[in-house]
């Protein structure tokens, strides 16, 4: 367990348009980001979230110096054209319509002939028109969401996405499997692992942002992550489904146990407040 007196670096100010995610994704934390923030180390030096996803708790933030990555490709190039061309971006957003045959066209585009920033823009447009805004890929990797039905959907929030820019200006973007973290995070860094959720039904499983899914011999393997980082001195914090291979696998940890309200599962019946813990090794 990592020690109380390391150096740290400040949060930055809030800033004045403070950033919100500019993608909609699963298991997204802004409804729980409060129990989140509560639970934070009081100090720590550098900021690792190795499945960035959303970013929510990172834009809560705006760390310092941090490290984020995610093995998904298109959307730490996202991140990346937002942070170096944000005005590229936009420029592809604004000439996205919200129509049925237009959004069947750009999904169908052939992704090697487009520019970072156009790609982000197409990613952006497909998350905030498709169904449910899910992002979900097939087996080949291939975005497979069907056309949303909304009644006004925001393509381009402008004011937010040059605030994400801003806020991204000194941030260290990788595409890395999670097991990376171990090859950078040294002691007093603080890492959050927020991983592709254990399902706690058969019915409520949605691993289908990665084309590899993630079971449990991949839980079972961030949790030695978990432990290394821990036996390393960093301060580590994940979020995952409260279930008993939770509890018993993170047992010598502190657990804290929240109510959240997800809207993942093939049943209607089976959505609504489900449990959830934050795990923390201080």
């Amino acid at each position: 367990m990592p020690g109380a007196q390391q150096k740290v670096v400040s949060l930055f100010p809030a800033a004045a348009e403070n950033p919100k995610p500019f993608l909609k994704w699963v298991g997204g934390k802004r409804q729980i980001m409060n129990h989140l923030t509560d639970s934070l180390p009081p100090r720590f030096n550098r900021y690792f979230e190795p499945f960035v996803g959303g970013g929510a708790l990172f834009f809560e933030m705006q760390p310092a110096r941090a490290i984020l990555s995610d093995t998904n490709d298109e959307l730490i190039g996202a991140y990346t054209a937002i942070r170096d061309d944000v005005e590229g971006v936009i420029r592809h957003l604004k000439r996205h319509r919200y129509t049925e045959s237009h959004y069947y066209e750009v999904r169908s585009k052939n992704l090697t002939r487009m520019s970072l920033a156009g790609l982000a823009a197409r990613m952006i447009y497909l998350n905030r028109t498709g169904f449910n805004g899910l992002y979900r890929v097939n087996s080949r990797g291939e975005f497979n969401v069907p056309f949303g039905r909304h009644s006004n959907p925001r393509i381009c929030n402008v004011d937010n996405l040059r605030a994400v820019s801003a806020a991204l200006q000194s941030v260290d973007l990788r595409v890395a499997s999670f097991e990376n973290v171990l090859d950078s995070a040294r002691k007093g860094d603080f890492v959050y692992m927020d991983p592709p959720y254990i399902p706690l039904s058969r019915t409520s499983s949605f691993v289908a942002y990665q084309k590899h899914g993630f079971g449990m011999e991949n839980q079972e393997a961030l949790a030695k992550v978990f432990a290394a980082l821990d036996a390393r001195g960093c301060y580590v914090m994940q979020s995952n489904s409260d279930v008993p291979w939770m509890r018993s696998r993170y047992s010598e940890y502190s657990i804290r146990r929240i109510r959240a309200v997800r809207c993942v599962n093939s049943k209607a019946s089976g959505r609504g407040h489900v449990g959830e813990v934050i795990v923390t090794n201080y």
